[in-house]
C-alpha cells in the first residue's frame, strides 16, 4: 500500500509485516525509519539487525535472520538497504521465501533510491507492497515543499515572517536537511520571535564569512570581483560543492524561467510573488534580466549541468569551473569565454 511519509504515523498503530523506503530524500527516509522504529519499539520490536546487499551479500543471511529465534525474548527488526533499488533475481526469491513464511515477531524494512515503474511493476515489489508500506521519500517541490515547510515551522513552534518564509523556501527547495537544521538553529536563536528577513541574513552570514547566498546575490548583481573572492573563500572553508551546485542551478533556473515569462509577454510585478522573490531581491534579478539575453542563460544553464554531472557521475570538484560560471553572469564575457568546454 502507497502511503506518502506526511501520512505516515496514521498507519502505525498495527504496523504491517514490512515497509518499503525509497526515495531520493535522505531526510524524508530517516524521519520516517524514526517513526517506524519509534512505534515499533511501542510494540515490543527492541532488537535491530542492519544488512545492505553490497559486492558478496549472502541472501541466506536474510532467511536465516528471518527464521531466528531472538536471543532476549524480544520482537526484531531486519533493516535492508538495496544501494541500486533493485534485488535481482536471487533476492527476489529470498524475499518470496520470506513472504511464505511470516512472522509475526519480525519487521523488515527495506530501504533504497529513488525506484521507477521497472521496479514497482516487479514481481517482488508486489508482493512486498502487498504485505506492507510503501514509501515514496521524493523531495517535494512546489506547493508540496510548502506544506513541508509549514508543517516544520508549527512542529518547532516558530512565528515566521511571511517575506522570511519565502525566504526560506527559496533557499531550500529541493534540500530538507539543510531547512530542517536551519528552524533548529532558528528555535534556538528566536523560540519567542517573529523571525524577519533580516535576522534570516544575519543568522546565514553567521555560519560563513561568505555565505552561498550571498555569492548568488554577488553573480545576480554582476559584482565579479566580490563574487570571485567569496568563491575562493567558500572553497579554503571546504564548502560542500553540490551545496554549491544546488545554490547556483536554483538561480539560473528561475532566471530562465523569468526570462521566458518576459518573452511571453508577462510582467515582471506578476512574477516576483508567483516565484516568492522577496523584495531586497527584486533590484538583483531585474538587473540580471536586463543585462542577459536568452541564450545566454541557456549556455549557463547547459554549463551548470555538466558540471554537476561530471560531479555525481565521476567525483570531479570543478572550482575552476564554477568560477568560470559565476563569470558567465556578465554578458561580456559570453564573447570571450563561451566557446571554452568542459572536458569529460
Amino acid at each position: 500500500m502507497r502511503v506518502y511519509p506526511d501520512q505516515l504515523k496514521q498507519h502505525l498503530k498495527n504496523l504491517p509485516d514490512c515497509f518499503l523506503l525509497f526515495g531520493d530524500d535522505p531526510w524524508l527516509i530517516e524521519n520516517s525509519k524514526q517513526h517506524i522504529l519509534a512505534a515499533a519499539k511501542k510494540q515490543g520490536f527492541e532488537e535491530r539487525v542492519q544488512l545492505s546487499q553490497e559486492t558478496g551479500f549472502n541472501w541466506n543471511e536474510l532467511i536465516q535472520e528471518w527464521q531466528a529465534m531472538s536471543l532476549f525474548a524480544s520482537r526484531r527488526i531486519v533493516e535492508l538497504t538495496l544501494p541500486q533499488g533493485k534485488p535481482g533475481t536471487e533476492g527476489a526469491a529470498a524475499f518470496q521465501t520470506l513472504l511464505q513464511h511470516p512472522n509475526p515477531d519480525m519487521l523488515l524494512i527495506v530501504q533504497g533510491p529513488k525506484v521507477g515503474a521497472e521496479q514497482t511493476n516487479s514481481k517482488w515489489f508486489k508482493s512486498l507492497d502487498a504485505k506492507g508500506i510503501y514509501l515514496p521519500c521524493t523531495t517535494p517541490e512546489g506547493k508540496q515543499f510548502e506544506r513541508w515547510l509549514d508543517s516544520r515551522i508549527a512542529h518547532y513552534n516558530l512565528t515566521v515572517h511571511h517575506d522570511a518564509k519565502a525566504m526560506l523556501f527559496t533557499l531550500f527547495e529541493g534540500n530538507l536537511l539543510a531547512a530542517e537544521q536551519a528552524m533548529q538553529m532558528l528555535q534556538l536563536l528566536s523560540p519567542k520571535q517573529n523571525i524577519t528577513p533580516e535576522q534570516l541574513n544575519q543568522y546565514f552570514e553567521d555560519q560563513s564569512r561568505f555565505s552561498v547566498f550571498q555569492l548568488c546575490d554577488a553573480i545576480l548583481g554582476n559584482h565579479q570581483k566580490q563574487a570571485q573572492h567569496m568563491l575562493a573563500q567558500l572553497q579554503a572553508e571546504g564548502t560542500a560543492m553540490p551545496i554549491l551546485m544546488w545554490a547556483l542551478f536554483k538561480e539560473i533556473n528561475l532566471l530562465l524561467t523569468l526570462k521566458l515569462a518576459q518573452h511571453n509577454g508577462e510582467q515582471l510585478n506578476q512574477l516576483w510573488g508567483k516565484h516568492r522573490i522577496w523584495d531586497k531581491r527584486k533590484p538583483l534579478f531585474q538587473a540580471a534580466l536586463t543585462r542577459l539575453d536568452l541564450d545566454h542563460i541557456e549556455h549557463m544553464l547547459a554549463f551548470a549541468s555538466k558540471l554537476e554531472l561530471n560531479l555525481k557521475q565521476k567525483g570531479i570538484e570543478d572550482w575552476v569551473g564554477i568560477s568560470h560560471l559565476c563569470i558567465l553572469f556578465d554578458p561580456r564575457a559570453h564573447n570571450r569565454l563561451a566557446h571554452i568546454e568542459l572536458t569529460d
